[in-house]
């Protein structure tokens, strides 16, 4: 355990580091996009927090552009067309600036870190962030969902289903949009986050047997962890409404990871084209959701964001986010 003594010398060991590289910080006009001077740090954790620091002051005043950019003119007239230009709006910035703020407890972070390394031995990391409360995610704001369904702020429809919805922080961006709010969950640790959000919990094999259909099914960063992809789209598309929308979001590239199988990997492979963000997009449209008979009328490139630890303040990866209507 670090004593407050301890803690103080580390602080003044890291106002010297980041003085030391950055001699104007504090004022506007500092630059921290450049690399850092190469230094040398005694303390492990002093070096660990200065390069999170650092990290840090090279995101906290940015607009962060870049991670909406997408290169148009990759994809045909009919794909760019649905595309829509999303940037950092307020959502986004508030999610940031808790990951800022949850990244200095230090305390917290360090005995997370502790009792991840032990829980990890026979609980799987989705669990493990359920029962710790760490490790909430960030796909879109609630403005985001409302451009992309192309609604207005008064819109309310009857019943959303969260498949794969995790601790709910990102269900609750969709949440006013509808009456009803229906979730599955693999991990109980997860299930019972859901639970304690007020939200309806289903068992895995009941959101599909036929007996509700759905205005809405958001389907966040599933697929990639799933064992059976299209199988998830066809119930998908069997569950939905007729004039009902599902959400999709992927990380680009697209790379499966199922953490209920012995070797990590999918029994059902997703057969996509090409590696770039453009690429990957348009073989998504014509190769999976074509083929399973639904129609893309808007997608998106937002970043998938995570809370961090003590090395990051938080973490990111590319989706990108597709609406589709059955077709």
């Amino acid at each position: 355990m670090v004593s407050p003594a301890s803690l103080f010398l580390l602080v003044l060991e890291l106002d010297h580091c980041v003085r030391a590289n950055y001699p104007s910080a504090g004022s506007a006009m500092t630059d921290f996009t450049r690399r850092p001077a190469p230094i040398y740090i005694r303390s492990p954790l002093a070096r660990v927090l200065y390069y999170r620091m650092v990290h840090d002051q090279q995101h906290v005043d940015s607009v962060h552009g870049e991670w909406y950019k997408a290169k148009l003119q990759k994809f045909t007239e009919e794909v760019c067309d649905k595309f829509l230009p999303c940037h950092q709006d307020d959502g986004t910035k508030q999610f940031l600036d808790k990951c800022y703020e949850k990244a200095d407890w230090i305390f917290t972070q360090m005995a997370h870190s502790f009792a991840k390394a032990i829980l990890s031995w026979f609980m799987t990391q989705t669990s493990v962030n359920g029962l710790l409360g760490r490790g909430s995610m960030f796909v879109f704001s609630s403005q985001q969902f409302q451009d992309l369904l192309e609604v207005d702020a008064s819109w309310k429809a009857q019943s959303l289903l969260d498949l794969g919805a995790g601790d709910g922080v990102v269900t609750q961006h969709m949440e006013k949009y509808f009456e009803e709010i229906y979730t599955t969950e693999i991990s109980g640790t997860m299930r019972r986050r859901l639970t304690d959000r007020g939200y309806s919990v289903l068992d895995i094999a009941e959101w599909s047997n036929g007996t509700r259909q759905y205005d809405a099914i958001s389907c966040l960063n599933l697929l990639d962890r799933c064992d059976q992809p299209m199988a998830i789209l066809s119930d998908m598309r069997r569950s939905v409404r007729p004039e009902g929308r599902v959400i999709v979001a992927v990380v680009i590239p697209f790379s499966p990871y199922v953490e209920s199988t012995s070797d990590k990997k999918p029994t059902e492979l997703l057969h996509l084209k090409g590696a770039t963000f453009e690429e990957q997009v348009t073989s998504f449209i014509k190769d999976v959701f074509e083929p399973a008979r639904f129609t893309v009328t808007k997608f998106t490139k937002v970043p998938y964001l995570c809370e961090g630890d003590l090395h990051r303040s938080f973490y990111k990866l590319t989706d990108a986010v597709f609406v589709l209507k059955p077709s």
